[in-house]
């Protein structure tokens, strides 16, 4: 009986051999039409056994690389022929990135979106160390074998009824957001959310006024569908809609953040979410609300605030689609967000939803439903903000003795992140260069800019115990000190 080891040596031997076939006859050196050696004097030639070629040439055989002609030998396929590459010098070079896709690409690397870990200031980091891991994964294991192997089946692309019924009431009571169950479609994140807002009520052209600075990641998205991004002013209200609709009279939809502007940090004036409204209803247009932080809000000093509510909670707001996350209010990693749309609209999101990833993981939505159902998130969301508001003293303290004073970042009673803004037309990437090169994030405002010529930077304290944010603090302000 052969050794095991005799066993791999022969395999090895007929991988060899099966390899350098196929390897000829892609590359040409065998090509169509040519009649392979006989298996004798091929195997005679290498130094292997007869059966060892056979097999080889079996394989090729099965793939549709070579065909026996009987009494004849076998042959290199003469439908190999239309798979082989073009003899060098006249390969043509690969078709490029389409328009679109040139403009999502040149938007993405004047974003660069970091992929690395967080690190202080990094924006958008919420605290996951203390997330509580032990009671979610509690609720895991209280799942039955039934229910996990219903779970493990294609599932609505709408997404689980529980979770859409935990988000609806969560919506009334924690946004003022009256809506049923069924016009809640999940999705994975707010970025899936805007992209199915852009594939299914846009047309290629369309025009959509969005808030300068603003998030590139929108941009990017309705640049994806053919869409226009058209950039508008901000002021201490937020979007200028009495601009945009003067300058971009045929706009079919606005794309706003207004309880937390993105990354100005201004809350749309009540005067000025009706004025959008009011625009919405005479251009019949949509207006989308990115809600991506708006469980964060403090209060002035206590964390106590009476929360603004959302746009889409106003009367007349029948033409808003509510996005909203939980990598914000919970982790990234969890990979779950919502969009709230008019139910007659709900069928065509979640048909499109099927088609792009069909839904979200069953399990993960399953234990999400029970985390809201139960009084979790309240308690997390509670814990969160008093936690941030503390973490936002110890930057602005931080940064203003590190500094000796140059950087004063006055306080918000909202969000993750604060914004030190300086002269327009300031040259804010430098120090942001400076900063990452000394292991700090600094984002600079200017990378969120379409035409606004606003400078400053951007400094995320969320996801950062207290040591983390004043050894950064220390970082930038030895940088700001020696300019």
């Amino acid at each position: 009986m052969p050794s095991p080891g005799a066993n791999r040596t022969t395999d090895t031997l007929r991988q060899q051999v099966y390899a350098q076939l196929r390897r000829a006859i892609e590359q040409g050196s065998l090509r169509a039409g040519i009649r392979l050696p006989p298996s004798r004097e091929h195997a005679a030639s290498l130094g292997v056994s007869r059966n060892t070629v056979l097999w080889a040439v079996q394989r090729l055989q099965a793939e549709g690389y070579v065909e026996a002609r009987v009494g004849d030998g076998t042959y290199v396929s003469q439908a190999v022929a239309a798979t082989l590459p073009a003899p060098q010098g006249l390969v043509a070079p690969p078709r490029g990135l389409s328009r679109r896709g040139q403009l999502i690409a040149d938007t993405a690397a004047r974003w660069r979106p970091p992929l690395a870990a967080a690190k202080a200031f990094r924006i958008g980091s919420p605290e996951v160390a203390t997330f509580p891991f032990a009671l979610w994964d509690r609720l895991t294991r209280q799942a039955s074998t039934s229910q996990r192997s219903h779970r493990a089946q294609y599932l609505d692309p709408a997404g689980d009824p529980d979770l859409r019924q935990a988000v609806a009431q969560w919506l009334w009571a924690s946004r003022g957001i009256r809506c049923d169950a069924a016009q809640v479609v999940v999705c994975s994140g707010s970025q899936q959310g805007i992209d199915l807002i852009a594939r299914l009520l846009l047309d290629v052209g369309d025009e959509v006024l969005v808030e300068d600075p603003g998030y590139p990641g929108i941009r990017a998205s309705l640049l994806g569908h053919g869409a226009l991004a058209r950039p508008v002013d901000m002021d201490g209200d937020g979007l200028r809609i009495d601009t945009a609709a003067a300058q971009w009279p045929n706009a079919r939809m606005a794309v706003v953040t207004p309880t937390h502007q993105f990354p100005t940090g201004v809350c749309m004036g009540l005067a000025r979410r009706q004025a959008l409204l009011q625009w919405a209803r005479a251009h019949d247009a949509w207006v989308v609300e990115d809600d991506y932080d708006g469980e964060f809000q403090y209060g002035k000093n206590d964390g106590k605030a009476q929360r603004v509510p959302a746009l889409c909670s106003l009367p007349g707001s029948e033409r808003v689609l509510y996005v909203g996350t939980f990598s914000k209010t919970l982790h990234p990693g969890l990979r779950l967000g919502f969009v709230v749309v008019p139910p007659a609209l709900v069928e065509a999101f979640a048909m499109a939803r099927a088609i792009t990833d069909r839904h979200a993981p069953g399990d993960t939505q399953a234990v999400l439903a029970r985390f809201i159902a139960e009084g979790h998130l309240l308690r997390h969301l509670r814990q969160m903000r008093e936690l941030y508001l503390r973490r936002q003293h110890t930057l602005r303290a931080a940064l203003a003795e590190a500094s000796n004073g140059a950087w004063q970042l006055a306080a918000s009673d909202r969000g993750m992140h604060l914004l030190y803004e300086v002269a327009p037309g300031t040259d804010d990437e430098t120090l942001s260069r400076q900063a990452l090169a000394a292991g700090v994030m600094l984002a600079p405002l200017s990378r969120y800019a379409m035409q606004s010529a606003r400078r400053g930077w951007l400094l995320g304290y969320a996801g950062f115990d207290d040591a983390e944010i004043r050894a950064a603090a220390r970082v930038v302000g030895g940088l700001v000190r020696q300019r």
